[in-house]
């Protein structure tokens, strides 16, 4: 296969480039110390099809295809992580499920509310406080059928952009005898009774993309909310943490291509023993191997990509492309606050930001222990 971008997906880059550099990374300081969320992106992120990157044209949406959809949150993640990682949940977690699994009704109802840019996004809840990567044996929130109804009990937290969510798609435990076929995914909006929406957590980076704890308190919601058949949560959630996975990725490709950028930006500019930093070896080596590393996870990040273009198995691929790239943007970040020197770790400068937003990459949507197990158990199998 051919990694060269073709002339649609170049023009997709500059268009979200451009949008980006203008409406997202001036932003990106203020969105970090305000902890605010950047609603203007959202208003005009929707017209260019950034809200519906997973949702067919029929519905509202762009259906831009995963390589631009890596492409965009790439950008994306170079101009504000907090941002991009609200983006991408909505896209690939909030919408995704839906457009994939869900009925005409949910479809008609739901999706083209959430892509215009003119309402709230969308989200998913699966983590529970006693249960982070065991979905199958840990998830307790429970749906019982009452009726006509489904009534929903039970806690999740880590749901990023449940705050500004028009709904919350839960994964929940719909038959107690538990097993592979146990779990079910039930669209639960936001302004149901008995739903309770926490806080914001205080976290260390990405503090702009809202996160939170939920609980369900009999939450009532109708039987036609369940998306996809009865029983295939389970088999659902692995199969949109698969695609979530490479946009992880893509993200932390973007943050560490800001963080790069920053650091030759700094080399050129700062002297040091009468010379620019950029002169010395020491430094030239440090940039050359961000660079390499760089261009080694957007290719993993694009391959994986391509592969679910064709169709084709990725969940090798997929954790192998958030494995390594995520790793690289912690690694890149790390050497761009060593070129900055005691610069690097103040609040002035972006690298310090980058460098924190870039901690969640290697533990949201499957830590990179996760990631080991599934490629070790494709390459033994193979």
């Amino acid at each position: 296969m051919n990694f060269d971008l073709d002339q649609e997906h170049q023009t997709w880059k500059k268009v979200v480039h451009d949008f980006v550099a203008k409406e997202v990374k001036p932003k990106a300081r203020e969105v970090d110390e305000t902890e605010s969320f950047n609603w203007d992106a959202v208003r005009k992120g929707g017209p260019i099809g950034l809200l519906g990157m997973s949702i067919p044209e029929a519905y509202g949406g762009s259906n831009v295809g995963m390589i631009s959809n890596a492409i965009a949150l790439e950008e994306l993640g170079w101009g504000c992580g907090s941002t991009a990682l609200a983006f991408t949940a909505h896209n690939g977690l909030g919408t995704a499920p839906i457009a994939i699994y869900g009925s005409e009704e949910l479809k008609q109802k739901w999706l083209s509310l959430v892509s215009s840019g003119k309402n709230k996004l969308g989200a998913l809840a699966l983590t529970e406080p006693g249960a982070g990567s065991d979905l199958q044996g840990g998830v307790t929130t429970r749906a019982e059928k009452q009726g006509d109804e489904w009534v929903i009990n039970g806690a999740k937290m880590w749901c990023t952009n449940a705050g500004i969510a028009e709904y919350i798609i839960t994964l929940v435990r719909t038959d107690p005898q538990g097993g592979s076929k146990s779990l079910s995914m039930i669209l639960v909006p936001t302004n149901s009774a008995g739903l309770h929406i926490g806080s914001p957590e205080k976290k260390m980076g990405l503090r702009g993309s809202p996160t939170h704890a939920v609980s369900y308190d009999n939450v009532r919601v109708p039987l036609g909310n369940l998306i996809g058949a009865e029983g295939r949560g389970l088999q659902q959630t692995l199969a949109t943490l698969d695609a979530g996975r490479i946009s992880i990725g893509a993200i932390s490709v973007g943050l560490a291509q800001a963080a790069f950028e920053a650091a030759v930006g700094y080399a050129n500019e700062r002297k040091a023993f009468g010379q620019a930093l950029s002169e010395f070896q020491a430094t030239q080596f440090k940039l050359a191997n961000m660079a390499t590393e760089i261009e080694l996870a957007r290719t993993l990040i694009h391959k994986a990509a391509w592969l679910k273009e064709q169709n084709r198995p990725i969940n090798k691929e997929a954790a192998m492309a958030k494995l390594y790239a995520t790793e690289m943007a912690e690694r890149v970040c790390y050497q761009a606050i060593q070129i900055h020197g005691g610069n690097g770790y103040s609040r002035e400068y972006h690298v310090e930001r980058i460098y924190r937003d870039a901690r969640l990459m290697t533990i949201g949507e499957g830590t990179s222990e996760i990631q080991r197990l599934v490629i070790a158990r494709h390459v033994l199998a193979d």
